[in-house]
């Protein structure tokens, strides 16, 4: 087991396992925990523990207070796990408690169970709870009309009517530019989306991203005036939908879903994915346009070899207890 805190030390000790080439999941490389740490802030120290057996290998990246020890995620982020060899994360779950980590606080999850697993080996005492929900599209084989045909028949009526009086001039990047990249800021200034902590991280992924050959930023317009905009990825046989906004003085238009409309067209026609990830939240309008909701999950961890531990399970067995009586 070995812990860093710093990531050259980390790329140069992975020999290339957490680059794009060896982690299909953007979540699982190091380059995106280096936006990170560039563009948002931690709670606490960050660090990356590494447990090794021959050539195989395992990761968290952890960022670690006095108190708790938390996945390393900030707003954008859609998943949290550890990388790499299953039975490996006890290995580094001991060398937490063995450092007398009181607690771990683990989310967004979306396989949780080889966590928990690995939790109770190595000592800790875990507790699982939903964080929050995904939808997704399996689209293996559809093109859009396939698609299109299962949806909602008011989506598809509502969505061609408003098509043909807003007629909307459609863009769709898969290079980054400066300009698109401007006039999607201006549409999510002027929409009804909060303030985000970072903004600089998202323009970083996006030309990241595009370089890559991944992004795809969608910019719905009319008379020259951006009034939606869509960042999309990807990547591997799946999209997945990061981020959209369309302008509030524009909403008769229907802007957004009509920008969908399109964004899916050219993910399923052009890009033939086999999946379509709506990010996290369950608002409700994602399911006209998905097929099916998960749960991600948020672990939390007691090490019982502190009292702090110890408090903090007896509080978890609690509200556990009394979750259960009250949905009897």
């Amino acid at each position: 087991m070995k812990l860093f805190d710093d990531l050259d030390e980390v790329e140069a000790d992975a020999e290339g396992a957490l680059d794009r080439a060896a982690q299909v999941s953007l979540f699982d490389r190091l380059s995106w925990y280096r936006l990170l740490a560039a563009h948002t802030q931690a709670e606490g120290k960050l660090i990356v523990a590494r447990a090794k057996h021959g050539r195989r290998r395992a990761w968290m990246f952890l960022d670690v207070e006095d108190h708790r020890a938390h996945s390393w995620t900030a707003w954008y982020s859609l998943r949290w796990r550890p990388i790499g060899e299953p039975d490996l994360f006890q290995h580094i779950l001991r060398a937490l408690r063995d450092g007398l980590v009181p607690a771990l606080d683990l989310a967004p999850l979306e396989y949780p169970e080889p966590l928990v697993q690995a939790c109770r080996d190595a000592g800790f005492r875990p507790f699982l709870r939903p964080a929050t929900a995904n939808w997704i599209a399996d689209t293996e084989g559809q093109d859009f009309e396939t698609y299109w045909s299962r949806r909602p028949a008011k989506l598809r009526n509502t969505a061609a009517r408003k098509a043909r009086a807003a007629a909307l001039d459609i863009t769709i990047h898969t290079d980054f530019s400066p300009v698109a990249w401007a006039a999607y800021e201006s549409v999510y200034a002027a929409s009804w989306k909060p303030d985000e902590g970072a903004p600089a991280f998202l323009r970083a992924l996006a030309e990241q991203e595009g370089a890559a050959g991944a992004l795809r930023l969608g910019i719905a317009s009319k008379d020259g005036k951006p009034l939606a905009a869509q960042f999309w990825l990807v990547e591997n046989g799946e999209a997945t939908i990061h981020k959209l906004a369309y302008r509030e003085d524009a909403k008769a238009y229907s802007p957004g879903t009509i920008l969908s409309m399109h964004m899916f067209r050219h993910v399923l026609d052009k890009d033939r994915v086999h999946r379509i990830d709506y990010g996290t939240g369950d608002e409700a309008y994602k399911a006209d346009w998905m097929d099916r909701k998960r749960t991600l999950h948020r672990l939390t961890a007691y090490n019982p070899r502190t009292l702090r531990g110890l408090a903090g399970t007896a509080r978890a067995a609690a509200s556990a207890l009394v979750a259960r009586l009250r949905s009897r």
